[in-house]
């Protein structure tokens, strides 16, 4: 290719020029804050309004820092009311508003505090770089004592686990409720989200405390900015067994079980019992049960007048009763039943035992001596014989 040829320029490109202004010095990331100069079209041509409400238990609380909530709101030239009849609390803006964001923020800090956050902590809302996010997870779980334990692994023992998160992610995480409200950076408030949900949905927080730290440590490396993280990264699989290890866990229960069954005094199950206990597949639907009423019908309690229902009803409640409580006692009972001892024999045993012995040899020589006896004249009866 000759120098008089002319280079061929991408044809997106051939209309961009150099920007000698635009330095690698410039930080194109900063947020500038926005002063009052900034606001060229001055006062607001509506007002806007945003309103929450707040649960009983924290009226008290918002009523004693409702002042330094208003002189927190005041610099930004915003109103705010606490309305104690209702329950709410309201904030609008202004003349004197000039950050039209502003509004958007003070909405963002009732909310977090009716969610349980402090005030000292959620006013710092109001700066720029600071965002946050209220994950609800009341609806992830239907169980009730199986929600509670997986919000408490949010929290970890003595709230290590959330430490953890905090630390990590430079956020303030609190859990309250059936909620989780989350302060700190846009980026941080999307693993924090992640987490929390990943955790309601039974995968451990543990997992992904560890990513993070290693996503951590991989940033501090320059040379790794530009390559795939991927092969660094721990991949979490759930363990499958085989077959013999769920084998071996069955005859591990059918043990106990039968340990169990011993120990109540019932028969011990076998393998094949087991089996044959289990339904054979049938493609018909089952039969249909019979209601309460047909069965009342059945037994004549249907004609039952009222008075005599509720004395069945009673004399059944009392048998349960004397059955559950002759079962509890004899429990009870059990516990003082003396284990049997092998003790050593006394003095008095030891002699009975050898009185004993002794008059059993002297009958067995008696008996001995008296069958010689009966061998002797039988010999000679025979001997007699002979001669005659």
């Amino acid at each position: 290719m000759s120098n008089d040829e002319e280079v061929v320029v991408n044809k997106n490109k051939s209309h961009r020029k150099d920007k000698p202004w635009d330095t690698d010095d410039i930080d194109q990331w900063k947020i500038d804050p926005f002063m009052p100069a900034d606001n060229k079209a001055g006062a607001f041509a509506e007002e806007s309004s945003f309103a929450t409400l707040f649960p009983k238990y924290r009226e008290k609380y918002l009523r004693e820092v409702w002042s330094a909530v208003t002189r927190a709101l005041e610099t930004h030239g915003v109103a705010c009311t606490l309305d104690l009849v209702h329950g709410s609390m309201s904030v609008r803006t202004t003349r004197k508003t000039h950050d039209p964001y502003i509004i958007l923020k003070a909405r963002d800090l009732i909310k977090l505090l009716s969610r349980g956050v402090a005030v000292t902590q959620a006013v710092k809302i109001l700066n720029d770089d600071i965002s946050c996010d209220i994950i609800k997870i009341g609806n992830l779980v239907r169980n009730k004592e199986r929600f509670v334990k997986r919000r408490q692994r949010i929290i970890g023992p003595d709230g290590s686990t959330l430490k953890a998160i905090e630390l990590l992610t430079q956020c303030y995480v609190l859990v309250q409720g059936s909620t989780v409200s989350v302060m700190g950076p846009h980026k941080s408030l999307k693993e924090v989200r992640r987490i929390v949900l990943d955790c309601m949905k039974n995968i451990h927080p543990i997992y992904r405390i560890k990513e993070l730290m290693i996503r951590r440590e991989l940033a501090k490396d320059p040379k790794l900015a530009t390559e795939s993280w991927d092969r660094f990264l721990p991949q979490f699989r759930k363990n499958h067994l085989k077959t013999s290890d769920k084998t071996a866990k069955k005859n591990e229960r059918l043990e106990a079980k039968n340990a169990a069954r011993t120990a109540a005094g019932l028969p011990i199950e076998s393998s094949a019992d087991v089996a044959a206990k289990k339904k054979v597949y049938t493609p018909f639907p089952p039969a249909q049960l019979p209601r309460k009423v047909d069965l009342q019908l059945e037994s004549g309690e249907y004609f039952l007048k009222k008075h005599e229902k509720i004395a069945k009803e009673s004399a059944q409640r009392r048998q349960k009763q004397t059955e559950s409580m002759e079962k509890r006692r004899a429990e009870r009972a059990e516990a003082f039943v003396a284990p049997a001892e092998d003790a050593a024999p006394t003095v008095e045993e030891k002699r009975k035992r050898k009185r004993k012995d002794m008059g059993s040899e002297m009958t067995r020589d008696q008996q001995e001596a008296d069958g010689t006896k009966k061998s002797k004249k039988k010999k000679h009866k025979v001997e007699e014989e002979e001669e005659k």
